[in-house]
């Protein structure tokens, strides 16, 4: 199996290539990869229940791979399942990987010229996806209750060291109406 590229390769905005179609010439994209992220919404689905809301916002314009959400999904889930038990909490991540990311792969070494297509058709084969944050995008949105909110924000840090970007915290207070 090939090797993972480095992420910097593909942090960079740029035009998303999302395109497939079912005829060839209005297909740019020849095959669909399925995304590595297994789940978006874990926990309790019941939101209203839960009267705080923490998020993880990326701090910069880039792309993140979906390998690289589903790491901060799965270390930061597995925290709150493991604390507080999966019917206290509500776990979201707020985009889909739509972009796919290419790479044209280049033959280097002894006799490479005569096997290398060089820049002839660049636009390169599908390897991955990732999804596009802009400044202040919300990746993980996390919903518990007031007591709970230390761990939430812990959750959330240890899932920030899996992104290739730093992220900043916020916590909102829900305004509940009382019970009758």
């Amino acid at each position: 199996m090939a090797r993972l590229r480095k992420a910097v390769a593909y942090r960079r905005l740029e035009r998303p290539y999302t395109r497939v179609s079912k005829f060839k010439k209005k297909s740019f994209i020849k095959t669909t990869y399925n995304t590595r992220i297994t789940k978006f919404v874990m926990g309790n689905m019941n939101q209203s229940k839960f009267d705080s809301t923490v998020r993880l916002k990326s701090l910069a314009n880039l792309q993140i791979r979906d390998n690289s959400l589903e790491s901060a999904r799965l270390c930061s889930n597995r925290l709150l399942e493991k604390t507080i038990g999966p019917t206290n909490y509500f776990l979201r991540i707020n985009k889909y990987p739509f972009h796919i990311l290419r790479n044209n792969p280049l033959a280097s070494g002894a006799g490479a010229d005569r096997f290398s297509t060089g820049m002839a058709h660049p636009f390169g084969k599908p390897i991955g996806q990732a999804a596009q944050f802009r400044k202040g995008d919300t990746v993980i949105e996390i919903k518990v209750d007031l007591k709970n909110i230390n761990l939430a924000k812990r959750a959330l840090k240890s899932a920030a060291t899996k992104l290739p970007c730093g992220g900043s915290i916020e916590i909102e207070r829900n305004h509940l109406k009382p019970l009758q």
